[in-house]
């Protein structure tokens, strides 16, 4: 009897490691999540591109010829008054803490749970952000805010960044949410348009192709082609906060066909990848 308890007890345990092994598999999260929330090299990536904000900025004032919305930005828009252009998350907003629960839970994107989160407003600054807007809002420029967090997180997502002390626009409304008009979709140049009837864009800060470029979600080879034409603005109007946890350059690979198993998904990804041969024989 003792003997059968102690087969048991050990067939127990061994399927136990098991699951806790089968928890512990590889992510295509944890070097990305760790990097963004542990590391020094991204703090100091993201005040790199925010200190290069001020000497643009700077620049775009004096400059009235300058935009950053040459798709947008039509007629004599020279003497309307300065705007600047931010994504949200992953540009001013620390979004990790759901990058991690997704990894640890063995959980993908959903919009439920996304909203969930937004509701908690436990999302943080992104190093040097918050300090470059107050200063751009100092110089008398507008800062809008176009993002692709649904309208229904609208309220959750002005708390937040309030209580962060990111400047809510007064009596302008600067936050242009997904769906918040029909013609507000993903790709973001109809909310640009917006802006640019009342204002001259000095600057456009985002973390992904799709907050610069319409053509985002299309195939590498045409994401490539497109990044190629935009080539005048990087790192003068446009600028780019490094964010490798998510974004258009990791659906990519697989056609952005969410309808794909995981599996299929990073084949794709391992796909398209690089390899060195190996060593001699």
């Amino acid at each position: 009897m003792i003997a059968r308890t102690s087969l048991a007890l050990g067939a127990v345990l061994v399927a136990l490691s098991g699951i806790a092994a089968r928890a512990q598999d590889a992510s295509d999260l944890l070097l990305a999540t760790l990097w963004t929330q542990r590391s020094v090299e991204y703090k100091a990536n993201a005040l790199t591109v925010f200190a290069l904000a001020r000497i643009r900025l700077g620049e775009a004032l004096v400059d009235r010829s300058w935009t950053a919305a040459p798709a947008e930005q039509t007629g004599d828009y020279q003497t309307l008054p300065p705007a600047i252009i931010l994504d949200i998350d992953e540009t001013l907003l620390d979004n990790s803490k759901y990058q991690v629960w997704m990894m640890k839970n063995d959980k993908t994107f959903s919009t439920k749970t996304w909203n969930e989160f937004c509701a908690a407003q436990i999302s943080t600054a992104i190093p040097g952000a918050l300090e470059f807007v107050k200063y751009a809002d100092s110089k008398n420029v507008k800062i809008f805010y176009i993002t692709n967090r649904a309208a229904e997180t609208e309220k959750d997502t002005r708390e937040n960044m309030q209580k962060l002390g990111f400047p809510l626009g007064g009596n302008v409304d600067t936050f242009l949410m997904q769906n918040e008009k029909p013609e507000w979709g993903s790709a973001k140049s109809t909310r640009r348009a917006v802006v640019t009837k009342d204002y001259r864009v000095l600057l456009n800060i985002g973390d992904n192709f799709g907050d610069f470029d319409d053509r985002y979600r299309s195939s590498e080879a045409d994401r490539l082609k497109a990044f190629d034409s935009d080539m005048a603005y990087w790192g003068k109007q446009w600028l780019m906060i490094a964010n490798p946890t998510y974004g258009s350059f990791d659906t990519a690979p697989y056609g952005h066909d969410f309808k794909k198993s995981r599996e299929e998904q990073r084949k794709a990804k391992r796909d398209v990848l690089e390899s060195w041969g190996g060593p001699a024989k």
